[in-house]
């Protein structure tokens, strides 16, 4: 999710949004450039580690919730008193905390986890790229927003392309509907990471400070994993506390693409404005690709670019102004 997400631009860089403002000055390209950089590099190694970790034989449930548990251990010290001092307001607000973190910390990153088990990480990204095209589909489906020939257009070809890559270019898989099981389960949390983003404008928190509302959710998603993660160890899927890869996996999702990447996006969003940023989340794919394919061996094949290049022609359609 969880790759995600860019995936993740959503509730928890709301308040950078507001300090951007609309009256931001951006910094010079030379200063934007790292960070337009570094910001998706850090969201695809999420996806990079999460495949890693399941060549690891770590459970994927426990996987998540414990990265989110570890995350929000790390930002107590600092955001503990804050969360007091404003506990009236949470508490008020509890059950839209558990929603958002439920969508967009719990279904967009567990079954993104449980998928890597099946699929490449290049799928998953791509797969995660056509996120805006599904919140189109669900913001007309359910609250009936207006829908332009235009966006529909997008619309379709963003999801042919993720059609494409579900389906391996291979045409006759897809008038059979035969899909990689790893997949599915990377389209079902793609939905968790859309529906998280539509619920977030629908139903928004209150005005919170932006570490709060990140230690809010990231909590709020530890306490709705939580028993699902006991499920899954009861079920026989227990994790190997004696392997060191266990932890040395926890410690980076929970420190560079849980909190890191959301911190660089903080920075680049108050430097180039929340439009431009938010373009760095197809670079995620492509920072995904190329990474996994040394350290995890999974090389890039034609179908993952057509798949892409799909995705991305729906969304410049949809994105398109009148003039």
């Amino acid at each position: 999710m969880s790759a995600s997400a860019a995936f993740r631009s959503g509730a928890l860089v709301s308040n950078a949004v507001s300090r951007a403002g609309a009256g931001y000055r951006s910094d010079p390209f030379a200063a934007e450039l790292p960070l337009m950089l570094i910001t998706p590099a850090l969201f695809a190694a999420n996806l990079v580690v999460a495949r890693w970790a399941q060549g690891a034989g770590i459970p994927p449930v426990f996987l998540a919730f414990g990265r989110w548990m570890l995350a929000f251990l790390i930002l107590l010290p600092s955001c503990g008193p804050r969360l007091w001092a404003l506990r009236g307001l949470l508490r008020a607000n509890w059950h839209r905390i558990l929603l958002l973190a439920g969508l967009g910390m719990g279904l967009s990153v567990a079954p993104q986890y449980v998928g890597a088990r099946h699929t490449s990480a290049a799928n998953v990204g791509i797969i995660f790229a056509a996120c805006p095209a599904l919140v189109t589909l669900i913001e007309t489906l359910v609250w009936k927003a207006p829908l332009s020939r235009r966006q529909a257009g997008g619309m379709f070809l963003a999801i042919l392309g993720v059609l494409v890559v579900l389906a391996k270019g291979d045409v006759t898989a897809l008038g059979q509907l035969e899909f990689g099981r790893g997949d599915l389960w990377v389209v079902l949390a793609a939905c968790g990471w859309s529906f998280y983003t539509v619920f977030n404008k629908r139903l928004p928190l209150p005005p919170l400070p932006s570490t709060v509302k990140l230690a809010a959710l990231i909590g709020g998603g530890a306490l709705v994993l939580a028993p699902f993660a006991a499920f899954e160890a009861a079920s026989g899927t227990v994790a190997d506390f004696a392997d060191g890869r266990l932890y040395a996996a926890l410690a980076f999702l929970a420190v560079v693409p849980s909190l890191g990447a959301y911190f660089f996006f903080d920075r680049l969003v108050a430097a180039a404005g929340p439009a431009r940023a938010s373009l760095t989340v197809y670079l995620i794919p492509l920072f995904a690709t190329i990474a996994a394919w040394p350290l995890l061996k999974e090389p890039p094949h034609l179908y993952h670019a057509a798949g892409f290049a799909v995705i991305l022609a729906g969304v410049a359609v949809a994105s398109m102004r009148r003039r």
